[in-house]
């Protein structure tokens, strides 16, 4: 039997799965964030943390590190080949051997197309929008957050939401169905209070709370707040410039060409009025028949699908 191993990379956490030939997956383990962008300790702990991570995962199966064929990972924070090849290098340094690192983003597109080309379009806390022609030819978009006019994460959304409410509350502008919201979840009598939700979204637990907002903010859009049907409507139009940009710039062949929708904002909550936006909004800029695809896997199946269509053999 052979085995491999993918790697899903966050910034919260990291998967490690176990993979036979047959894609089945045999042991899962995850362990702490290793995007070197959010370490103190850079290269060295993100590696540190994987390795650590594959020696858990092979442990827990019974098996030796130098038992497994090949290991494919994706990294969120490697966007350039200088990041890749720093982590490349430590990783060697370290005694992995017969391994490939991606971008987080392209395992995405791997473990949702259903061919070998796609486009990928991630929107969880943050943005990035991945391509993989025919041909294999690579490129990402987004992933700089506001250096790459990012206005879709969990992260943008909260921001925008809360603002909305500031500007409602503070400033006497257009209202909005999210105030009434916040107010009524957070027991809030008075507008002073409103401010104290920053702390919150910002502290130790901030996640509820940033899922809160967010899930106020959709179902605004979803009961017609124009606000939020507004930034909705910014939000679609950024979507569909990456969109766009990476279907005409790489080659998907003929016919349409699949986008592979994941990330909580895209696929964990109820927003068909952002979706169907994104979708005529992408299909008009592009000139080509789209069909978007919520990934239903774990992204880090992406990993041994890439495996077996380029390096099993």
């Amino acid at each position: 039997m052979k085995y491999y191993i993918g790697v899903d990379g966050g910034g919260t956490k990291t998967a490690f799965a176990l993979f036979d030939e047959n894609k089945t997956m045999l042991a899962s383990v995850t362990g702490p964030g290793s995007n070197h962008e959010n370490l103190d300790t850079a290269f060295d702990g993100a590696s540190d943390i994987i390795m650590e991570g594959l020696k858990a995962l092979c442990e827990k199966a019974g098996i030796a590190l130098s038992d497994v064929s090949f290991t494919l990972m994706g990294l969120a924070g490697i966007d350039h080949p200088y990041q890749y090849d720093i982590m490349c290098g430590m990783l060697r340094d370290k005694g992995l051997e017969n391994f490939e690192v991606f971008n987080d983003g392209f395992i995405v597109v791997k473990a949702g197309a259903t061919g070998k080309s796609a486009i990928g379009y991630n929107c969880g806390t943050g943005v990035c929008c991945n391509g993989i022609g025919v041909d294999g030819k690579m490129l990402q978009l987004a992933g700089l957050g506001d250096f790459s006019g990012d206005i879709s994460g969990g992260g943008n959304i909260v921001v925008e939401a809360f603002r909305l409410v500031y500007n409602e509350l503070f400033l006497g502008l257009e209202k909005t169905l999210i105030t009434g919201m916040v107010m009524d979840k957070y027991g809030f009598k008075d507008r002073g209070e409103v401010l104290g939700l920053i702390e919150k979204i910002e502290g130790e637990n901030g996640a509820e709370h940033i899922r809160n907002m967010v899930g106020f903010f959709f179902e605004a859009a979803k009961q017609g707040d124009k606000p939020a049907c507004e930034y909705c409507e910014k939000m679609a139009t950024r979507g569909a410039q990456l969109i766009s940009a990476l279907s005409n710039e790489l080659d998907f062949g003929s016919g349409e060409v699949e986008v592979v929708l994941s990330g909580s904002i895209n696929v964990k909550l109820d927003n068909k009025l952002y979706l169907d936006m994104l979708l005529e909004k992408a299909e008009k800029m592009s000139g080509k028949k789209l069909k978007f695809i919520k990934l239903d896997a774990l992204p880090v199946t992406g990993c041994i699908n890439w495996i077996m269509q380029d390096y099993a053999g």
